[in-house]
C-alpha cells in the first residue's frame, strides 16, 4: 500500500497512519517483555534455575546469527510485508504453546523450541520494523517519530513487567502466554491497517548477492559507515551490559536491591525524557555534532557512577547517562534512516540491530569477569573510555561531524 502523500505531511504526533504504527508498535514491545518473563519463569519452574539460561541462550543464538539475513529479506519482499507476517507467527506460536501448557505440563524441550522460533522470528521483525518508519513519514519528521519510538519503548519496558507478573500470578505460565499472544494479534490487526511508501528493489537477487551489496555499499558510505562503527561502540555497553554493571555495582557497594533500582529507574527516566526532547523538539542543527557532545556526556557519567561515593550521587548520574544515551541513540537512528538509501535501509537496519541488540548476550560474561577481578569502578571506566572512541569517531569524521537530519533520497515518494 501506498501512503497518503498529505498525510506525510501532518506532524508525526498528529497523523493517524503513524499512531496506528506506534501503538502496534508498543504492543508488540510490550508481548516481547511478557513472552521474555513467562518463558524465564516457566523455565525456572520446569527445569530450575540453571537451565534459564540454557533457555535464553537458545533464542538469542539464532537471532544473533540470523539478523542481517532478516535485512535482506525486510528489502527484498518489503519491511511492512516481513513485520505483518513476522507477528501473525509469533501471535500463532505463542497461542499454541499457551494452548499446550492448558492441555498439559509441557517440558524443557518445548521452551527450547519456542525460544529457537520466537529468535528466528525476532531476526526477521527487527530490521523489518526498524525500516518501516521512512516509509510511514517524512524525513522532516524522523527524529521526531524516533523520539517517539523512545518513549513507547520505555513505556513498554514499564508496563510489561508488571502485566507479566499480574499473568503469571493469576494465570500461571498459560495465562502469560496468551496475553503475550494476544498482545501479539493487536500489533497484527494494527499493523495490517499501517499504509506504507513503496520501494522495490532493482531486479530479483539471491540472498547471498542482496547481502554482499548492502555490505559494500555501506562500507563505501561515507556518513554511513563511520555512523554504523559510532553506533556499535557506543551502545556496546549501553544495550545491555550497564543493567548488569548495575546490579554488581549496587551489590558491590553495599546498595541492596532497592539501590540498585533507584539507579536502573534514574537511567530509564533519563532516557525517556530524552525521548520526549527529541519528540518534541525533533528539529536539530548538526546533529552529528549533538551527537559527539551527549557521547562525551555519557563518557563523563559513566566514569563518575563507577566512583560515585552514594547513593544519591550515582542515582543522579545514572540520570544523566541515561539522558545522554537516549539522546544519541535516538539521532543516530533518525541520522540512519534519512541517511541510507530505502532499498537498503533494512540490511543496514540489520547491521546496526547486531551491534545494539545481537551481540549483547556475548558481553555479559565480560561484564562479570572485569567486576570480578578489578570491580565495578574499572568496569565503568571501560564504557566510558568506549563511548569516548565513539565521540572521537564522530567529531574527527568531517562527513559525520556535518551530517544533518535530512535526506536526499525521498524524491521516491
Amino acid at each position: 500500500m501506498s501512503a497518503d502523500v498529505s498525510a506525510l505531511a501532518r506532524p508525526a504526533h498528529r497523523d493517524p497512519n503513524v499512531v496506528r504504527w506506534l501503538t502496534a508498535y508498543t504492543a508488540s514491545v510490550t508481548g516481547d517483555v511478557v513472552y521474555f518473563l513467562a518463558l524465564s519463569w516457566t523455565a525456572a519452574r520446569v527445569a530450575g534455575p540453571s537451565q534459564v539460561g540454557l533457555v535464553v541462550a537458545a533464542g538469542a543464538l539464532p537471532r544473533a546469527v540470523l539478523m542481517l539475513s532478516g535485512g535482506v529479506v525486510a528489502d527484498r519482499f518489503g519491511p511492512h510485508r516481513i513485520a505483518v507476517a513476522s507477528d501473525t507467527t509469533r501471535c500463532l506460536v505463542i497461542g499454541a504453546v499457551a494452548a499446550a501448557f492448558a492441555l498439559a505440563s509441557p517440558g524443557i524441550g518445548l521452551l527450547i523450541g519456542l525460544a529457537v522460533i520466537f529468535g528466528v522470528v525476532d531476526a526477521l521483525f527487527m530490521p523489518a520494523v526498524g525500516a518501516l518508519p521512512p516509509r510511514i513519514t517524512t524525513s522532516g519528521q524522523l527524529a521526531r517519530v524516533q523520539g517517539m519510538r523512545g518513549l513507547s519503548i520505555r513505556l513498554s519496558n514499564a508496563v510489561g513487567p508488571l502485566l507479566a507478573g499480574v499473568v503469571l500470578a493469576a494465570g500461571g505460565s498459560g495465562g502469560a502466554f496468551t496475553t503475550a499472544s494476544a498482545l501479539f494479534a493487536l500489533s497484527l490487526l494494527l499493523l495490517m491497517t499501517v499504509r506504507t511508501t513503496t520501494t522495490r528493489p532493482a531486479g530479483r537477487w539471491a540472498a547471498w548477492r542482496g547481502l554482499g551489496e548492502g555490505l559494500r555499499y555501506l562500507r563505501h558510505h561515507g556518513v554511513l559507515a563511520p555512523l554504523v562503527a559510532v553506533i556499535g561502540l557506543s551502545e556496546m555497553c549501553f544495550s545491555g551490559p550497564v543493567a548488569l554493571g548495575l546490579v554488581l555495582l549496587a551489590h558491590e557497594r553495599g546498595w541492596g536491591a532497592a539501590g540498585m533500582g533507584w539507579i536502573a529507574s534514574a537511567f530509564s527516566i533519563g532516557g525517556g525524557l530524552a525521548a520526549l526532547l527529541i519528540a518534541v523538539r525533533p528539529h536539530l542543527r548538526r546533529a552529528g555534532l549533538i551527537m559527539s557532545g551527549w557521547l562525551l556526556a555519557a563518557a563523563a557519567g559513566a566514569t563518575g557512577i563507577g566512583y560515585a561515593p552514594n547513593l544519591p550521587a550515582a542515582t543522579a548520574l545514572g540520570a544523566l547517562v541515561g539522558l545522554a544515551s537516549g539522546i544519541t541513540t535516538t539521532l543516530t537512528s533518525s541520522l540512519v534512516q534519512t541517511t541510507a538509501d530505502p532499498a537498503y535501509l533494512g540490511r543496514v537496519t540489520s547491521v546496526t540491530t547486531l551491534c545494539t541488540l545481537g551481540l549483547a548476550p556475548i558481553l555479559f560474561p565480560a561484564v562479570s569477569a572485569t567486576v570480578a577481578a578489578w570491580g565495578a569502578a574499572a568496569f565503568f571506566t571501560g564504557c566510558a573510555g568506549i563511548c569516548l572512541v565513539a565521540a572521537t569517531l564522530g567529531a574527527i569524521v568531517p562527513a559525520l561531524r556535518n551530517a544533518e537530519l535530512r535526506s536526499a533520497t525521498t524524491t521516491h515518494r
